[in-house]
């Protein structure tokens, strides 16, 4: 069985999402939050969470189901339609491990099968969700301590830069003795040896601003 991977994804603007709306308008933070299996004569699902009694949202449109001591339990049936990051994630099978939403912002932590499917997951995120930002990506076995455990975002790269990133390090670039060097490989990628140190000195500085 794959081990799978966990993401840990954060949505500033995350669309219709009722949770980071709940959020803003209580000015509180949602973190007890469960999905459960569409409601009896409903054809979508239903998302509960917790708020304390005291954090009310101030428009008043949304009532508690009902009240555990100092928390309150609400409800928000979906119709189907995908309009919030969580719905969207549905549509993948990904089982989600947490949801935090805060000052109508939403974290979303989940697992995805593969890379692929991860992949397939953030392509659909980016093109609904301009704001979507990887905050983390953890695959077993791993090692080195939470902090050594980053995520470098390659998608901080552009086309141009992850080419020739690509290029310098298939080509043995950056092997003791070098295998190609600049002018080399630059030639094959039709571009001056200028423009190859400028955008491979770029795509460095990118990566190692994650790495360090």
């Amino acid at each position: 069985m794959a081990s799978g991977i966990r993401a840990t994804v954060k949505f500033d603007s995350p669309g219709e999402c009722p949770l980071a709306r709940f959020s803003e308008t209580a000015d509180t933070t949602i973190n007890h939050v469960s999905s459960s299996v569409a409601l009896p004569n409903s054809a979508g699902s239903v998302t509960e969470f917790f708020v304390a009694v005291d954090d009310l949202p101030d428009d008043g449109d949304r009532e508690p189901v009902f009240s555990y001591g100092s928390s309150n339990l609400y409800r928000i049936a979906h119709d189907g339609d995908v309009c919030c990051p969580c719905e969207c994630l549905g549509q993948f099978g990904c089982p989600v491990h947490r949801y935090t939403a805060a000052e109508g912002a939403l974290t979303l932590v989940f697992h995805a099968e593969d890379f692929r499917q991860l992949q397939d997951v953030m392509a659909e995120f980016r093109e609904r969700y301009t704001s979507v930002d990887v905050q983390q990506l953890l695959q077993p076995p791993l090692e080195g301590t939470p902090e050594e455990r980053v995520f470098v975002n390659r998608g901080k790269l552009t086309d141009r830069q992850l080419e020739v990133l690509q290029a310098a390090y298939e080509k043995g670039y950056f092997e003791r003795p070098k295998r190609a060097n600049a002018t080399e490989i630059a030639s094959e990628l039709g571009i001056s040896q200028s423009t190859f140190t400028e955008h491979l000195v770029a795509a460095q500085s990118k990566i190692f601003e994650d790495v360090l």
